[in-house]
C-alpha cells in the first residue's frame, strides 16, 4: 500500500515543475539535489534572495561555491534563469560565470536575467553593513551583501531594475536617487563615478542575458519543458514566516514561487523539502536543540559547518522535527530530502526533537515570539547510533539497520515520506529510496 502511494513525481525525476526548498535555517544542501535532478531538466530556475545564499556542489571532481547561478548551469542543454524575485549583483554573477569556464563548460548563452529583477549596488552593501553595526549587541547577522537594502529601496519604489540597464540615461537617474537616499540616511560616501563606469562596461556583457523571465518560463512550460524551483535560504528565514527578526528579506519557501518566477501555484507537482540530519543555524536567533560543546562541536568539525557566503561558524544541535512539521504546514511537501546522514555516523546516540512544551503544557506549532521560543523545552526521542561509516554506501537497502530506524522516525513524526538521504558530498553519495522506484 505505501509503495503503491509513491512515485516518482514526488521525488522530483518526472515533474514538470519541481520545487526544492529548505526545511530548515538555510544551509540544508539543496544545491547537490538540484544538481542531481537538473541534468533531467530543461529549465532551473532561482525565485528568491540574492548573493547572500551559497550552494555547494561536487561535480566531475570540481568543487563549485555558487551564490547566484542556479546549479543547473553544469549541464549543457539546461537553461538557468535569474526570476524577477532574485536581488542581482552582477560582479559576483560575472565572477561565477568564469567559474564554470574555467572548468571547460559554456553557460553564458544559457543563463537569462529577468528585466523585473533589482540591482544591488555599492550603496546597498555599505548600508548593510552601516545597519548591522547601530544594531550593536542586538545584530541579526546579516550577510552583509545588500540584500534587505535592495529589497527595502523596491518596496519604496525608487530602486533600480536589471531592465533600467537597456536605457542609459534613465538608469543613471535612477542609479544617483538610489544613491542619495542612503548616502543622506547612512552619511556614505559613494563613488559615483566608479561604479557607473563599471555597470556600463559589464552591461555589454550582460544585455544579451536580460529577458523576461516570467514569459520565458511559462512560454516554455507550454511546450512541453520541465522547471525546478531553486530555493535559497530556508523556510524558518523567511520574512513572513521564519523566527522574525532573524531572517532574511525574502520569500524563502513555496509561495515565493508564484512572486519570484510567475508561475502558478497549480503548475508546481512536486515540492522536495531539504532536511540536515541535524540542524544548523548561522548568526543569533533562537535555537531550541541547540548544543553547546560535546556533540555540538562534533557535528561542526565533522560536518564542516561553515558558512560559503560568510565563512562564519554555523551553530548546530540535534535534529528539529517541529522546525520540519512547522515548513511542511506551509510548504507542503510531496517528499524529504535527508542530506549528511553521515555526519552521525560516529554517535553512540542520536536525539530528534519531536515535540515542545511551554510553561508545562504542549504546544503544535512554531512560536511567534521570539522570547517563548527561546523559553520552549525540547521533547526528545533518543536512538542508538549505527557507528559504521555510510559515505561507501551505495544503495538505500544497505543503510544500517539503526540509520534505517533514525529515517523511519522522522517519516513517522512529520507525516512525509524520504524520497533521497545522502551519505558524503558527491552526486553518487545520494540514495534513492526504492520505495520511489
Amino acid at each position: 500500500m505505501l509503495r503503491r502511494a509513491f512515485s516518482f513525481c514526488k521525488t522530483g525525476r518526472h515533474s514538470k515543475v519541481c520545487t526544492v526548498v529548505g526545511s530548515q535555517w538555510g544551509d540544508e544542501g539543496k544545491g547537490k539535489l538540484v544538481d542531481i535532478l537538473a541534468r533531467d531538466y530543461d529549465m532551473v530556475g532561482r525565485f528568491n534572495g540574492g548573493a547572500n545564499a551559497g550552494h555547494t556542489v561536487h561535480a566531475n571532481g570540481v568543487k563549485f561555491g555558487f551564490h547566484l547561478l542556479p546549479c543547473g548551469v553544469l549541464y549543457s542543454r539546461t537553461h538557468n534563469i535569474l526570476g524577477n524575485g532574485v536581488v542581482m549583483h552582477f560582479p559576483t554573477m560575472l565572477e561565477e560565470i568564469k567559474q564554470v569556464e574555467a572548468a571547460g563548460i559554456t553557460c553564458r548563452d544559457r543563463i537569462f536575467v529577468s528585466d523585473r529583477a533589482h540591482i544591488v549596488t555599492q550603496a546597498h552593501i555599505e548600508a548593510d553593513g552601516a545597519q548591522e553595526r547601530s544594531r550593536g549587541s542586538e545584530g541579526i547577522g546579516t550577510t552583509k551583501r545588500g540584500i534587505g537594502p535592495t529589497y527595502t529601496t523596491k518596496m519604496m519604489r525608487i530602486g533600480l531594475r536589471v531592465g533600467d540597464l537597456l536605457h542609459w540615461d534613465s538608469f543613471v537617474h535612477k542609479y544617483n536617487r538610489v544613491v542619495d537616499f542612503f548616502e543622506h540616511a547612512y552619511s556614505l560616501k559613494i563613488d559615483r563615478a566608479k561604479e557607473l563606469d563599471e555597470f556600463q562596461s559589464l552591461s555589454r556583457e550582460i544585455r544579451p542575458m536580460i529577458v523576461d523571465t516570467v514569459y520565458l518560463v511559462n512560454k516554455g512550460l507550454d511546450d512541453g519543458k520541465r522547471l525546478i524551483c531553486e530555493g535559497a535560504n530556508a523556510l524558518m528565514l523567511d520574512v513572513d514566516y521564519g523566527s522574525w527578526p532573524y531572517v532574511t528579506s525574502s520569500s524563502t519557501g513555496v509561495a515565493g514561487i508564484s512572486s519570484g518566477l510567475g508561475i502558478a501555484p497549480s503548475k508546481i507537482e512536486s515540492t522536495i523539502g531539504v532536511v540536515k540530519a541535524y540542524t544548523t543555524r548561522v548568526g543569533a536567533g533562537p535555537f531550541p536543540t541547540e548544543i553547546i560543546g560535546g556533540v555540538g562541536d562534533h557535528l561542526q568539525t565533522k560536518g564542516q559547518e561553515i558558512g560559503v557566503t560568510t565563512g562564519r561558524k554555523r551553530r548546530c544541535g540535534w535534529l528539529d522535527l517541529m522546525v520540519v512539521k512547522y515548513t511542511h504546514m506551509i510548504n507542503n511537501y510531496t517528499s524529504i530530502n535527508i542530506t549528511k546522514l553521515d555526519i552521525l555516523d560516529e554517535l553512540d546516540e542520536v536525539r530528534i526533537g519531536v515535540g515542545y512544551m511551554l510553561d508545562g503544557s504542549p504546544i503544535y506549532t512554531m512560536p511567534s515570539n521570539l522570547e517563548d521560543l527561546s523559553r520552549v523545552q525540547v521533547q526528545y526521542e533518543t536512538l542508538k547510533g549505527w557507528k559504521c561509516d555510510t559515505t561507501k554506501i551505495e544503495n538505500w537497502n544497505s543503510l544500517p539497520t539503526n540509520a534505517k530506524k533514525y529515517l523511519d522516525k522522522i517519516t513517522e513524526v512529520t507525516g512525509v515520506p524520504i524520497s533521497w538521504v545522502g551519505v558524503g558530498p558527491k552526486r553518487e553519495n545520494m540514495l534513492l529510496n526504492p520505495s520511489f522506484s
